[in-house]
């Protein structure tokens, strides 16, 4: 008999606009939680509505106000199976006018998946200092989620497209802030992704040849992948009511970080 598989609590986070919905419903939909059928409604009902793009992410936007405006408002539930876990993953809004539902959604997670987009311009306001690249990677390690993914999305909008330098930029540079926050960048599993188009999302992509996989290297063991599925499938098992997990909240300020903002908001 097969050992039985854990469930895990996974929060989907990043700045408005960088892909979160897309790659999180391409995700639910390609492991089998959702149908061909669902998918081909949504993208007709997209397309009516002059939004063709978003048929993936309306697996998760369901509120009629969210379709309309094209970003996430609420969190979104959703479910899923990898080979080792039975996944709740939770879309949080990247949009700082919802904050408090970011907060809600990462509350409740065992681990993040931040999604930065790599497009010109995109990635640059993410990681500004207002930018939610930065607010959610700091609210998710205070909050104590302290095992992180950092896929990098819409490598298909880099000049040019499914740049190796793009990405390597990218991956400097979060790297080195999500160490001033807490995190340690060995630990953290970076992938070249797609959200719309499924690259490195189940299978290696044949557009980035150069990505020789993610690395992550860590006392309990180390692991390595291709791909955003494999990287999922690699963390460590849930430590909810382990003896030195009793304590989640540690208020934590990087190095130079002005978090008034958010203070007052949330």
């Amino acid at each position: 008999m097969g050992k039985e598989k854990l469930h895990i609590n996974i929060v989907v986070i990043g700045h408005v606009d960088s892909g979160k919905s897309t790659t999180t419903g391409h995700l639910i939909y390609k492991c089998g939680g959702i149908d061909k059928r669902t998918i081909e409604k949504f993208e007709k009902e997209a397309a009516e509505m002059g939004k063709g793009s978003f048929k993936y992410a309306w697996v998760l936007d369901k509120l009629k106000a969210e379709r309309e405006r094209g970003i996430t408002i609420d969190i979104s539930l959703w479910k899923f199976e990898t080979s080792k876990y039975y996944v709740t993953i939770i879309d949080a809004p990247g949009h700082r006018d919802f904050i408090k539902n970011m907060i809600t959604g990462t509350s409740q997670a065992d681990c993040a998946v931040l999604i930065v987009a790599a497009g010109v311009g995109e990635f640059e306001a993410g990681i500004s200092k207002n930018g939610q690249t930065r607010e959610h990677a700091l609210l998710a390690y205070t909050l104590g989620v302290k095992q992180l993914i950092v896929g990098v999305n819409k490598m298909d909008s880099t000049e040019p497209s499914y740049s190796q330098k793009r990405y390597e930029e990218i991956v400097k540079e979060v790297s080195t802030y999500i160490k001033k926050i807490g995190y340690n960048p060995d630990t953290v599993a970076f992938v070249p992704i797609s959200g719309w188009n499924g690259d490195n999302m189940l299978e290696a992509s044949p557009n980035m040849t150069w990505f020789k996989g993610w690395k992550i290297t860590r006392k309990e063991g180390n692991a390595s992948g291709t791909t955003l599925l494999e990287a999922l499938d690699h963390w460590l098992r849930p430590c909810s009511g382990l003896p030195h997990c009793t304590h989640r909240l540690q208020v934590r300020r990087a190095e130079g970080e002005d978090r008034s903002s958010f203070w007052e908001k949330a």
